[in-house]
């Protein structure tokens, strides 16, 4: 295939290179140039090559070129970019580096940021978009890059703030690279797994047994269950750590996993919201695995809208969802984690598992203090709360879950599952949208 057709290289070819495989990239509108005497070239590198094989569109601004600095040919330039993937069904990547807009071009460079936006609002669910910002992502460029699927930073380089008194802090990106190489790395590893676009599927062939028993903890327990032990985490750093959201085959079929290790925060469930909407919208798989007691206790009521999400995007997403409680599921921790009520299509749960309405400590204490006596200790009386009103036989004969596994059996029955559920076809009533809480 084709190369760059300019003779140079610049900082923004030089980062294309390192995305696609050699000898692939094919630049388009490479002779475009800005200004009435058409010196310089155009700020943003665009075009089309293939990584690990696959079709991919990419633009580059470019910090060589005036910065990288914004203008109405830099955004006509990758509205032609966007134009050409979305009709192709190919996913795009974004490589930010720019200053910011071009200001002697007064209100034209600020529409173009307008025409930006609007491509990138257009093919979202439509195509993947995956932002890599190895650079200066200021101003309307970081609400840009923050619409993207996914972004990547840099540890160290990457700049992104709104205003120079505003560096930017809390900037949810789905990978923070240790440096510039990694980042691109972190791109194609993306790219290579994910689906080209909402029409497409993405299988893997693998040699792991379906039926193979699984030994686990809840430390351990998503590479044990899925292809290979190989699990592609996104949005770690977006806060919430005790929920965990990424990539994996499971029997092939790629998947995307929630997982609700602790107690459930604000931060957490917005991640898991924006995560499970993606998968929507590509139609992968979302396999939720649960093993907490609710809300942290330390919550204040803004973490409210954060758990509304959560519950709009499962209730919403028609993609196949499948759970398992592998641990706890504790009042809204059983609610909210894709539980049968808010449309999961199969939920398991293991046998030594607790599902309730409350820990056997607060049920206790709230129900059965006056039943604590020299012979009937708080201890047993917790002892039979477990085994009596949190035992999972019970909420399977309630019909909230579909069966109690043994956890042995916990990838075989999730391979299963996703088999059978990989041609499922479902429809919503006709609405404009969903109103999102604020």
């Amino acid at each position: 295939m084709g190369s760059f057709n300019k003779h140079e290289t610049t900082e923004g070819s030089r980062k294309i290179a390192s995305l696609f495989d050699e000898g692939t990239f094919v630049e388009i509108g490479a002779y475009i140039k800005r200004g009435e005497d058409g010196k310089e070239y155009e700020g943003v590198v665009c075009g089309y090559g293939s990584v690990d094989g696959k079709l991919a569109f990419v633009f580059a601004q470019d910090s060589d070129r005036m910065k990288g600095a914004f203008d109405a040919l830099h955004a006509k330039k990758i509205k032609m970019l966007y134009d050409m993937a979305v009709k192709n069904g190919a996913p795009v990547i974004g490589i930010f580096d720019s200053v910011g807009a071009l200001v002697n071009e007064g209100v034209s460079s600020l529409a173009a940021y307008g025409t930006f936006m609007e491509c990138v609002s257009k093919a979202s669910g439509v195509v993947p978009q995956i932002a890599v910002i190895s650079g200066v992502c200021s101003g309307m460029s970081a609400v840009v890059a923050a619409m993207f699927d996914m972004a990547i930073t840099v540890k160290g380089s990457s700049q992104i703030y709104m205003s120079t008194a505003d560096k930017a802090e809390g900037f949810c990106a789905a990978v923070e690279a240790d440096d510039e190489q990694q980042a691109f790395a972190n791109a194609r590893k993306l790219i290579s797994i994910l689906p080209a676009n909402n029409r497409d599927s993405s299988e893997k062939a693998t040699s792991d047994d379906c039926n193979r028993t699984v030994d686990f903890d809840c430390n351990n327990v998503i590479e044990s269950i899925v292809d290979d032990a190989d699990f592609v985490e996104v949005f770690a750093n977006c806060g919430g750590e005790s929920m965990k959201t990424g990539f994996a085959f499971v029997g092939g079929l790629l998947c995307g996993i929630v997982y609700a290790n602790g107690d459930m925060t604000g931060k957490g469930a917005k991640k898991a919201a924006k995560f499970i909407g993606f998968c929507d919208s590509f139609g992968i798989s979302v396999l939720t695995l649960v093993n907490t007691r609710g809300f942290a206790s330390d919550m204040c009521a803004c973490a409210s809208a954060g758990f509304a999400r959560l519950a709009y995007a499962y209730t919403t997403a028609t993609t196949p969802k499948i759970t398992a409680v592998i641990g706890e599921a504790i009042g809204a921790g059983y609610t909210l984690m894709g539980s049968k009520s808010v449309g999961a299509d199969i939920e398991f749960a293991v046998v030594d598992s607790q599902i309730s309405a409350l820990t056997a400590e607060k049920a206790v204490a709230f129900l059965m203090n006056d039943k604590i006596t020299a012979d009937k200790s708080r201890e047993s009386l917790e002892a039979e709360w477990k085994e009596e009103k949190a035992n999972p036989v019970e909420a399977a004969e309630r019909g909230a879950i579909d069966d109690v596994i043994e956890s042995s059996e916990l990838r075989q029955r999730l391979c299963a599952a996703l088999y059978m559920l990989s041609d499922k076809a479902e429809s919503k009533p006709s609405r404009k949208h969903a109103n999102l809480p604020v």
